[in-house]
């Protein structure tokens, strides 16, 4: 249980949390690699145990948070909770803490965004410094420009649990589809029977033969990005991994606001008569 108790002036202790992107020590930015080196102790939550490895030439102290994962029913949530815990315990403790997770820290990462909460609130200074996304690496490698058509992002179970509106005139990203339908924070995959609930939700405004994008970014230098390009029909039946993530385009083009640009027109024409009489 985290106890807190607020004060006005800052605590000796503090703590960075800093990502460390998805490309092995391809954008770990200037700053980020200045937090880790001047930290006392270095947390890291990152993909595999070469990055681990990579991390621990940097500092001579950095404890990994991967031995908290729990097998059989332990949920993820306790996990975090945890996770929370060790570092703060380091914090109070007085130490400049940086904790270190691939990506960015503040995507589709619980731990992060609590930690910083509770330390602020004990009055300890506490830092969030961005690092390149998945979602970065998907607009270059898939070659989407969001600000086209726009772009919804959504966690995928999100589309299952509420009733969310989907614009299928933008992109639309869903993020671990392979966990589709887990309740439970417990599992770290479900099957195809879940896909398939996923599928009758999205048939409602995509056809069923519509594109869907299976898109895995590259996590080391030698390693090209993971595309894979099925139907909407076909998902159910598509071996998925958490770490994978689904692209629908758009099913269709943006239809026209006459009223409006009607209205813009009629602006546009008042400003140019304004100009000439300037």
């Amino acid at each position: 249980m985290l106890s807190s108790t607020p004060t006005n002036s800052p605590q000796h202790g503090s703590i960075a949390c800093v990502g460390l992107g998805m490309t092995l020590g391809s954008h770990l930015s200037p700053l980020a690699r200045s937090h880790i080196e001047q930290a006392d102790v270095v947390f890291a939550a990152l993909s595999d145990g070469i990055v681990e490895l990579w991390l621990q030439s940097m500092h001579p102290d950095v404890r990994s948070l991967q031995p908290y994962y729990g097998k059989g029913d332990k949920s993820r949530m306790v996990t975090y909770r945890e996770w929370v815990g060790v570092m703060m315990a380091e914090v109070r403790a007085g130490k400049k803490v940086c904790a270190v997770f691939y990506g960015h820290p503040g995507i589709f990462a619980w731990s992060p965004h609590e930690v910083i909460r509770v330390a602020r609130e004990e009055g300890f200074q506490a830092h969030m410094e961005p690092g390149i996304s998945a979602e970065d690496c998907l607009y270059a490698d898939l070659g989407i420009d969001p600000g086209r058509y726009g772009c919804q992002h959504y966690e995928a179970s999100q589309l299952l649990f509420f009733e969310i509106p989907v614009n299928p005139r933008a992109y639309l990203v869903l993020w671990q589809v392979g966990l589709v339908g887990d309740t439970s924070f417990k599992r770290f995959s479900t099957g195809p029977e879940y896909r398939q609930v996923l599928v009758d939700v999205l048939s409602q405004d995509y056809p069923l033969d519509h594109e869907a994008i299976i898109y895995r970014c590259a996590t080391l230098p030698i390693q090209q990005p993971h595309i894979r390009r099925v139907t909407l029909r076909e998902l159910p039946t598509t071996d998925i991994t958490s770490e994978e993530t689904l692209v629908l385009p758009p099913a269709d083009r943006p239809r026209h606001n006459d009223a409006i640009r009607e209205r813009l027109a009629a602006l546009d024409k008042l400003y140019q008569e304004k100009q000439a009489t300037a």
